[in-house]
């Protein structure tokens, strides 16, 4: 043997490359084992040593097996055997398919996440078996990125045994593939979902994983938007634990959206002024207070033949929620507004891109508000930090008519009405949650405005 091949003489070493790659084929490897013999008392006898014969493989392969002869407890032993986890997974499937496709697939969720879990490019995918041979551990191919928490086994007979990652990306048959064991893992999950307490413990673990989803595989958008999760104006708790079903079943008479608000945390959310004239009504809003969520909602534009709205961008509609009397006051409210309106607007010149009264409001002041689709603040927040320019834009600033202060601002004069006019928009820019270019500047404005 070559020098550099000589550890492949070694009987240890020959074990072990037997039992990862060829562990769970059904002939069984034996391998040599000499012993030497001993008598009635257990001593070795000098000189009698004999050969055996030692099977150094299983033989057998759990996946292979039917699922009636397969208890929970060898289910969740292998899971840890093939995931090198300490803890129970959650749930798994177990799935033969067999036709133009034959394949066995044995996919378990977790029960915690692993410390890479937000690493994209850390350790991912099933265990590749071909025929019960080992092929490679982390085969991402067949699970997209967002379901990159699943463990398991894929054993297929469609593959060839020097199958390599890079003839993985260029066979149609793993697509095909992929496509089947997604639609499997989302069942699993949906089947999970009926386990409230199961189900909350899976998404408080790899919720914000499973979000990425809706952007990145667009033919199962559906399936993996009635899995999601969202905090609600419904509870008012941080938790995340409301379906978008189960908005719709609790949607008002005449309502035609699933309404919803995105803050960088959750208390800005529960306490947008934006939410006002919802809580008012009783009109439920989704709490979004994830990095992702904005990003999720730039992908998720209806559920259920619903269309989803966010709050603070565009104008309000409530759908028939509003009757026509209010309709039509608001409209004489605005109308008789528009001298206020005008100065406002001139006031502040560029800052803003409109002006205007508005009826969301019922105990502040303003609020500003964005075009219907313009980047969010959280997201544009982001953005720039992780350094991308990003076009300035104006936000659109509303009053709400009926608060003592714009009944002060359209009293005032001169250098005390441009001040209130640019104290109101900066503290609804605060209100979002958003940054000031020039904080000095508004402390002291509003000392001038409290000492006059």
């Amino acid at each position: 043997m070559k020098e550099d091949a000589k550890e492949f003489a070694d009987d240890y070493r020959l074990q072990s490359l037997v039992r990862k790659y060829s562990d769970h084929i059904e002939v069984p490897v034996r391998m040599p084992k000499t012993e030497t013999a001993k008598d009635d008392d257990g001593n070795e006898i000098e000189g009698s040593e004999v050969t055996t014969w030692e099977t150094v493989n299983e033989a057998t392969a759990l996946w292979v097996r039917p699922k009636g002869e397969i208890s929970d407890e060898e289910y969740k032993a292998f899971y840890k055997h093939v995931a090198h986890d300490f803890s129970d997974p959650l749930t798994w499937s177990h799935n033969k398919v067999e036709g133009k496709l034959e394949y066995t697939s044995l996919l378990y969720v977790p029960g915690r996440a692993p410390f890479d879990l937000y690493e994209r490019d850390g350790a991912r995918g099933v265990k590749l078996y071909v025929q019960r041979v080992f092929i490679m551990d982390d085969a991402e191919q067949f699970l997209p990125l967002y379901l990159r928490f699943i463990k398991g086994v894929l054993d297929t007979r469609d593959l060839s045994l020097n199958v390599s990652r890079e003839l993985l990306q260029q066979d149609p048959k793993v697509d095909k593939i992929k496509g089947a064991l997604t639609k499997r893992a989302l069942d699993m999950l949906k089947k999970l979902a009926k386990d409230k307490d199961g189900y909350q413990t899976f998404w408080n673990t790899f919720g914000s994983v499973l979000k990425e989803g809706p952007g990145e595989d667009p033919s199962n958008r559906e399936k993996i938007a009635g899995l999601l999760r969202f905090s609600s104006t419904h509870t008012d708790s941080s938790t995340q634990d409301q379906s978008l079903a189960d908005y719709i079943e609790r949607m008002k008479e005449g309502q035609q959206k699933i309404y919803y608000i995105v803050a960088d945390g959750f208390n800005a959310a529960k306490n947008s002024p934006h939410l006002e004239i919802f809580r008012k009504k009783g009109i439920e809003v989704l709490l979004l207070h994830d990095r992702i969520d904005e990003w999720l909602m730039s992908h998720l534009s209806e559920f259920d033949g619903k269309s989803l709205a966010d709050v603070a961008k565009g104008e309000l509609d409530l759908g028939d929620v509003e009757d026509e009397e209010e309709k039509k006051a608001q409209e004489e409210t605005a109308k008789s507004k528009e001298d206020l309106v005008k100065r406002v607007k001139e006031a502040l010149g560029e800052g803003v891109q409109e002006v205007k009264v508005t009826h969301r409001l019922t105990d502040s002041p303003a609020c500003v508000v964005l075009p219907e689709h313009e980047m969010g603040f959280q997201m544009r927040r982001i953005m720039e930090a992780a350094g991308q320019p990003l076009p300035e834009v104006k936000p659109i600033l509303e009053l709400n008519p009926e608060h003592a202060l714009v009944g002060r601002l359209e009293g005032a004069e001169g250098d005390t009405f441009t001040d209130l006019a640019h104290i109101l928009l900066d503290q609804a820019i605060i209100a979002e949650g958003g940054h000031l270019d020039d904080p000095a500047a508004y402390v002291k404005r509003l000392n001038s405005v409290l000492t006059a």
